[in-house]
């Protein structure tokens, strides 16, 4: 089938172009930049902003399905004058209508886990929002609710780094906020599977085989490196004002939102990676991916999964 993929030169959207082009779809990428994407021979490239509708609308014409990938990350400040409501409400937004103009059948939203149009942060509740207006459109749709996703070129291992030190580092609340963290390579088959019709009118939480806090994120990013790291907590409280002080510095890449996000977990509480035949023990662990073999961690009470 025809498959539009909107922000297919990022992250996810370079992994995932390349599973839907072997799987046999014929498929079309539509990026601000799109001249550089590392994509297979045969993907057509269209440029495009989101939140720029006519920019977009022609690139809908004689599509399928479109797939909404682009995203900012909820780990970081927005910049150059953007924001989370902009791009993922009024991006999704854009994209709805030109579907229904041109009679696309279906939609795929890359959503997150927490999505909540009334959430706590500016990047939950644009994305909630957007759900639902996927949810109203007159498309098929299916939403894809993933935990942290890792993998190379992610940020996910990055930002703890960014966040500590290695030895001793200082993280609020001594980073006892919860992952899921799922491997970009484990995810991009699933979502590529939400392409087809019988995942219609599904929506999908999806993490990794563990959760980890923070502190054991930067535990096992250090320990690849051959280095270790003890965790001193700073209080939630100090944390906030000092985030929140530093929302105006365009320097400092967190802020207040980095905060709140801190403060909810980021775990899946019913994984549906089955319904794509996928068991948890399939996954690949962070430490796997790192090169650190064993958790040696504590099962969670309300999970029963393991920590570092």
């Amino acid at each position: 089938m025809n498959v539009l993929v909107a922000g297919g030169t990022g992250f996810i959207g370079t992994r995932f172009v390349r599973e839907l082009h072997d799987g046999g779809h014929d498929v079309t990428v539509l990026a601000r930049r799109p001249d550089d994407a590392d994509v297979p021979e045969g993907v057509e490239r269209v440029r495009g902003d989101v939140t720029a509708y006519d920019s977009i609308e022609g690139a809908l014409a004689g599509q399928d399905v479109v797939v909404n990938l682009v995203s900012l990350s909820p780990l970081f400040k927005p910049t150059g004058g953007t924001s989370h409501t902009e791009v993922h409400l009024g991006g999704t937004r854009n994209l709805v209508d030109a579907a229904e103009a041109h009679d696309v059948r279906k939609m795929v939203q890359m959503s997150a886990l927490g999505a909540d149009a009334t959430g706590p942060t500016e990047y939950l509740r644009a994305k909630g929002q957007a759900e639902q207006v996927v949810a109203d459109a007159d498309l098929a749709h299916t939403i894809f609710r993933p935990s942290v996703v890792f993998g190379d070129g992610g940020e996910f291992v990055p930002f703890t780094k960014l966040l500590t030190t290695p030895y001793v580092t200082a993280l609020p609340g001594g980073g006892r906020t919860r992952f899921q963290p799922i491997w970009v390579e484990d995810l991009t088959p699933m979502l590529a599977a939400c392409v087809e019709a019988e995942h219609d009118g599904e929506g999908y939480d999806v993490g990794g085989p563990e959760v980890l806090t923070l502190a054991d994120v930067a535990r096992l990013a250090y320990r690849a490196e051959g280095r270790s790291v003890k965790v001193v907590p700073v209080p939630m409280a100090l944390a906030r004002v000092g985030l929140t002080v530093a929302d105006p510095l365009p320097f400092v890449p967190f802020g207040s939102d980095q905060y709140r996000s801190l403060r909810v977990d980021n775990t899946v509480a019913d994984n549906r990676v089955d319904a794509f035949g996928v068991a948890e023990s399939d996954l690949t662990t962070l430490g796997e991916y790192l090169g650190v073999s064993g958790s040696g961690g504590t099962p969670d009470p309300s999970t029963g999964k393991t920590g570092v």
